[in-house]
């Protein structure tokens, strides 16, 4: 049978941000026992938690979050696992080979990338994290990939000036997802031989640089994996 796995960060007060954007607060606005309904408040930014960015995040010439088209956002997935990365270690195209060799096989538009860093959320050394290069980038364009995700704060070093792997996959109207967590356990269930897809839908905020998602992925089992890769079962000669 197949699995759901959530790959999404709870959204609570205080919880970590990019360096700079809005603090995160959630509040009771009403209560049952006054109002006869609860509601939150939220005050968030729209790069908060675990999350998307549309080309416009990073230049107000390319696509906002409404202009992309709705595949971007679930499909098949592919996963590169470069758990094990040191602390700002890059990620270069040879850590992504095994990945990309995979997409050669199995086609798909959607590329996650588990670093584990996933497990220091909360903590300092969360913006410590490996970072993607721009070559790295460019080889994931070149594979057909338009939908980067990581475990992680972002794809480029944190608090760095420049944003070259944004703008590398931005640039060819792609979107990257941040602050996901348990990709670790696609990475195994890859390894396994299932398939992996994901779903990265976010808030429909107009004009928008990029929302807040539920990400979640769905591993297949692996019997129909095999079966699915090697067609429909012969038939016998006489038969029809």
């Amino acid at each position: 049978m197949d699995s759901w796995i959530d790959l999404s960060v709870p959204v609570v007060t205080g919880m970590p941000v990019y360096p700079g954007d809005p603090r995160v607060e959630v509040t009771r606005a009403l209560k049952v026992a006054e109002d006869g309904v609860n509601v939150l408040r939220l005050h968030m930014g729209s790069q908060s938690g675990t999350h998307v960015d549309a080309p416009y995040h990073v230049d107000e010439a390319w696509p906002t979050l409404d202009d992309l088209p709705l595949e971007r956002f679930a499909g098949a997935a592919v996963v590169a696992d470069v758990r094990g990365l040191a602390a700002r270690e890059p990620i270069t195209p040879d850590h992504l080979a095994p990945a990309l060799g995979l997409l050669g096989r199995r086609p798909a538009g959607i590329l996650l990338l588990a670093t584990g860093w996933s497990a220091h959320w909360g903590t300092d050394h969360y913006a410590a994290h490996p970072w993607l290069t721009p070559e790295a980038a460019r080889a994931l364009v070149t594979a057909g990939v338009r939908t980067v995700a990581v475990d992680a704060l972002s794809v480029d070093p944190t608090g760095g000036a420049e944003l070259p792997a944004h703008r590398v996959l931005c640039g060819a109207g792609g979107v990257i997802a941040e602050n996901l967590t348990g990709l670790d356990r696609l990475a195994e269930a890859q390894a396994a031989g299932r398939s992996v897809e994901v779903f990265l839908f976010p808030l429909r905020l107009a004009g928008a640089d990029g929302a807040p998602i539920r990400a979640t992925a769905r591993v297949g089992d692996p019997d129909q994996d095999v079966r699915a890769r090697s067609g429909p079962p012969a038939v016998p000669d006489g038969h029809v």
